[in-house]
Formats: C-alpha cells, sequence, structure tokens
C-alpha cells in the first residue's frame, strides 16, 4: 500500500506542535512538582513560624494555670487563625485535650493525627503531615513552656492539603495559559517558514526536490558526455564521470576553480555574455574536444554555466560505425537483389516451358545453398557472424565473386563482450577489401575461415587478388592511406578495423604476395581481461 506523503508545511506545522505540546506537559509536570514542594514548605515554615509565636504568648502561657483555659485561649486562637488565613490554630495540654479549636465542639475532646509526641515529649519545634479532624493538612508544632522549661502543652498550627492543591492548580493555570499562547504563536511562525521555505524550493515538496536531485544525478552520470557546471564565480558545481574520464581528472572537484582543469575561455564568455555557445571545437591536451555552453538564469542574473563536451574522436568513430551499419544494410539488399534476379530467371524459364533447365537450376543453387548454410548455421553457432556472412554472400554473388566459407569452420556462440558493431568492422571491412582486391582477377575467389579452438578466437579472409606491396603493408592500417584510386574519401575501412580489434584487445596480421594474393588474420581473446581488471 502507497503511502501518502505529507506537505512540509504538515510536516513543520506537525512537528511544531507536538513539540509545543511536549514541551508544556514537562514543564508544567515540573512547574507543578516544584511549586507543590515550594508552596507546601511556606505553608509549613508558616505554620511553624505561627505555632512557634502562639506558644510564646504570655496570656496563653497563663491560662493554663485557671480552672477553664478554654474560655481565655479560644479567642486568642480564633483571632489568630482569621488574621493568619490559618485553616486552624489549635492548642492542647500535655495529654493533647483541646483548649481551642475552629469547630467549638471539638473543644476538649483529645487532639488527632498521632503527630504531637515529639513536641510533648521532646520539646521539639517541627513541621509535619497527619490527617486531623477537618483532613489532611501540613502542620507547625510547637511545645509550650512554663517558667522552669517544662511542657505543659503544644500549639498546632495547620493549612489543609486541599488548599494548597487548589492554589497549586491556579498558579499552574497561568503557566499552561501563557505556554498555550506561546505555542499559537509559534504554531503561526511555523506556517510563515513553511511558506517561505516553499517560495525559496519554488514550491518543490522536500520528497520531490530528492527525487529531482537522484534524476540529476542519474542523468548526469548516465550521459556519455562529459557535462560539467560552473557558479557565476568560476566554482565548479558539477562534474559528472565521463567529463573526468575525458579530461583526465580523478577525486572530487567541487568547489574547486574550473581554471586548469578546463578551458575556460569559453565558459566565462557565456557568464559575461549570456549567450550560448554551440558546436565549439577546441584542443585540450591531447584531444579535440566539441564543447556546448549554456547560461543559467536566475531572477538576479546569470548564476552558472553549464558545459557539455565530447571526444571529436568518438563522434568520427561513431559515424565510421554508421557507415559500416549501412554498408551491412546494402548487404543484405544485395543478397535480396540476387536472389530476386534468380527468381525472376527461373519464372520465366517456366513460363517457356524450359523445364529441365528449371530443375536444373534448382538443383544447382540448392547444392550451392546446402554447402554454404551447412556450413553456415550448422558449424557457426553465433548469430552475429551468421548474419554477416549471409550478407556477404549475396553482395558476392551480386559481384559475380566466388566467396567460399572454408569447410574446417567451426565456431561456438562469442563471448558477449564482442559486440555487432566490432564485427561489422573487422569482419565486414576485411571481407569488403579482399571483394575490392579480386576485381580484376579472372577467377575472383575470396575465403572465410574461423575457429574458436584454443584461448583465441580466429578469423582468416584471404583473397586471390594481385597483392600489396612489401612497401605499402606498415602503412596499410593508417587512417586515410589506400592503394585505390578514385575521388571519394577511402583509406578508413582497414584503420577502423585494426582499431576495432585493440579495443578487443586482440591483434592482426598481413600476408601478401603478388602470385597468391593477400592473407588477413584476425586473433581475438575469449576473455577481455582489461576490462574485467576494471570492473
Amino acid at each position: 500500500m502507497k503511502t501518502k506523503k505529507r506537505s512540509l508545511q504538515t510536516k513543520i506545522f506537525g512537528l511544531v506542535l507536538l513539540l509545543g505540546l511536549l514541551l508544556i506537559m514537562l514543564l508544567t509536570v515540573f512547574y507543578s512538582f516544584m511549586e507543590s514542594k515550594q508552596i507546601e514548605e511556606n505553608k509549613g515554615r508558616m505554620a511553624l513560624q505561627i505555632s512557634k509565636t502562639v506558644s510564646v504568648i504570655p496570656t496563653i502561657i497563663s491560662a493554663f494555670q485557671t480552672d477553664d483555659p478554654s474560655k481565655m485561649i479560644q479567642p486568642i486562637a480564633e483571632r489568630i487563625r482569621k488574621e493568619t488565613g490559618a485553616e486552624f490554630v489549635v492548642i492542647g495540654n500535655k495529654d493533647g485535650i483541646r483548649y481551642s479549636h475552629p469547630v467549638k465542639s471539638m473543644i476538649g475532646k483529645k487532639m488527632r493525627g498521632g503527630d504531637n509526641e515529639r513536641a510533648l515529649h521532646n520539646g521539639e519545634y517541627y513541621v509535619s503531615k497527619a490527617k486531623g479532624s477537618l483532613g489532611p493538612s501540613i502542620r507547625g508544632k510547637s511545645p509550650i513552656l512554663n517558667k522552669k522549661g517544662e511542657v505543659i502543652g503544644i500549639v498546632s498550627v495547620g493549612f489543609l492539603l486541599e488548599d494548597i492543591q487548589h492554589q497549586i492548580l491556579k498558579n499552574v493555570s497561568k503557566v499552561i495559559f501563557v505556554s498555550l499562547f506561546a505555542l499559537l504563536i509559534s504554531l503561526i511562525g511555523s506556517i510563515l517558514l513553511a511558506r517561505n521555505i516553499r517560495k525559496d524550493t519554488m514550491g518543490l515538496e522536500p520528497y520531490q526536490i530528492a527525487t529531482l536531485y537522484k534524476e540529476k544525478n542519474a542523468v548526469l552520470h548516465g550521459v556519455k558526455e562529459g557535462i560539467l557546471a560552473i557558479d557565476q564565480d568560476g566554482y565548479i558545481t558539477a562534474m559528472n564521470q565521463p567529463a573526468k574520464k575525458l579530461l583526465h581528472i580523478k577525486g572530487s572537484v567541487r568547489h574547486l576553480k574550473v581554471d586548469g582543469l578546463f578551458p575556460s575561455n569559453y565558459l566565462y564568455q557565456v557568464l559575461r555574455s549570456g549567450t550560448p555557445l554551440i558546436d565549439k571545437e577546441m584542443v585540450w591536451k591531447d584531444k579535440t574536444v566539441i564543447v556546448n555552453c549554456t547560461p543559467l538564469f536566475e531572477e538576479s542574473g546569470i548564476s552558472g554555466v553549464v558545459a557539455s563536451f565530447r571526444d571529436k574522436t568518438e563522434i568520427e568513430d561513431m559515424l565510421n560505425t554508421i557507415s559500416e551499419v549501412k554498408r551491412y544494410s546494402e548487404d543484405l539488399r544485395a543478397q535480396t537483389h540476387e536472389f530476386t534476379n534468380k527468381l525472376y530467371v527461373l519464372l520465366g524459364l517456366l513460363q517457356l516451358g524450359e523445364y529441365e533447365q528449371a530443375v536444373e537450376m534448382i538443383q544447382t543453387e540448392t547444392r550451392t545453398l546446402q554447402i554454404q548454410n551447412s556450413i553456415v548455421f550448422n558449424q557457426i553457432k553465433d548469430t552475429k557472424i551468421q548474419a554477416i556472412l549471409l550478407g556477404k554472400l549475396g553482395k558476392a554473388s551480386e559481384k559475380k565473386i566466388n566467396f567460399e566459407i572454408v569447410v574446417d569452420s567451426y565456431l561456438e556462440v562469442l563471448p558477449p563482450h564482442i559486440k555487432l558493431s566490432n564485427l561489422i568492422l573487422i569482419i565486414g571491412n576485411l571481407i569488403d577489401n579482399a571483394f575490392e582486391a579480386v576485381y580484376d582477377a579472372k577467377f575472383p575467389t575470396v575465403k572465410f575461415f574461423a575457429t574458436d579452438l584454443g584461448s583465441d578466437i580466429i578469423f582468416e579472409i584471404s583473397d586471390n587478388g594481385k597483392g600489396i606491396g612489401e612497401k605499402e603493408i606498415p602503412h596499410l592500417f593508417d587512417k586515410g592511406f589506400t592503394t585505390k584510386s578514385g575521388n571519394e574519401p577511402r583509406g578508413f575501412g582497414l584503420s577502423n578495423a585494426e582499431e576495432a580489434v585493440q579495443e578487443l584487445n586482440g591483434m592482426i596480421e598481413v600476408q601478401s604476395s603478388q602470385e597468391s594474393g593477400t592473407i588477413f588474420t584476425v586473433y581475438l581473446p575469449k576473455t577481455n581481461e582489461r576490462n574485467e581488471s576494471l570492473e
């Protein structure tokens, strides 16, 4: 199930809300705890202070010598209670019998709580918590001493815990109100922040930016052309692997000056003018490079330049490959044309009633095709080689050349690193070269042999032409060199064939004499060790 992606504004709003609520909860709990502790301590100190003050009042002490102490003590205790805000001011004798109480009916009864021992027996002043007749409370306990220093009674001043809790809640509610107001302000700020970020990101959400970044990297490193981007100060912001390979650069170049790593004149020219430069040719080290420069614009002006470039040699190789593929298609067309002509001849013989000649023609063609097809389809297992040979057989038939595939030829499926384009450049060029070499021969014959025994794949193309001179052989594979006349651009076929062989880490040999013709032998290793070591 695909999860719906949330917007940046929703994420920021939710995050601020969650953090705000969490912070308010933590602060509220902490403040409530501290406030409760502080209020209880304050109330305890106040209760203790009041009880100490009451315990030394002479009237209270002298009242203990009378027959009815509560008559004098109760009015004084109530007045103090009301003036101080205490919940109760209870005064009792050393047996814990009350002489004062906010509820008069409780006077004369024993004090509750069980927390009087320390004051009555030890003469201590202290704060305690206990449940009395009015409920749980914080109490300040003080002993009443006579002139001899003997304990004759006790003063208990208290504040109910319930009232303290109400005061704590009241204080905490103020804090919560202020916190909620701050949370509201932060939420408004988060909305404004999210809108500002969306404006800066051109209305794109973070996941959309991440997707664009991944797509940009995939495109940047997926194209064969070298791509280089700089900012308005000439610092490199992006460079893909083909660019590093073409410029012989290793490691990271981000935030480095482009000067010295790449011819920067064109880049700075585009930065100044804002006009793109298309298909500019320049020389860098040992390479001729075709460069395109495009400016990057922002609201403030030109923010940088993107340059794409490619080795001109690669472009030439691509054009040569296209030319060879075109020649390959022409070979197939020639084969189709040749068989069409034979079908027309066969049709004419049948219409003329020359059945015996028609049968003889079919039998002759069948025998020839059986021999050729037996070798091509039974002994040559690679479909790429089969396709090339079938095309050349048709072309040879059209040119009246005897093209023989040696019966000892045998070839399994070629390794995947040997591509059809390589085979067209190698075998196609060598066979075409052999066809041209036997053009003037009395019985023009070209032979093809292939084997994959051993560690190499071997192709041999021989012809019975007039041969090649010893002085010409060293220059055979030079680009542009040719022994043929004519106005057409020539001298590229053998050069392209040699380059394709070298690309596959192979080698090509030439043997030639004027008596026996020329033999080209190609050796291709079954494993491409150089490429495998780089993987």
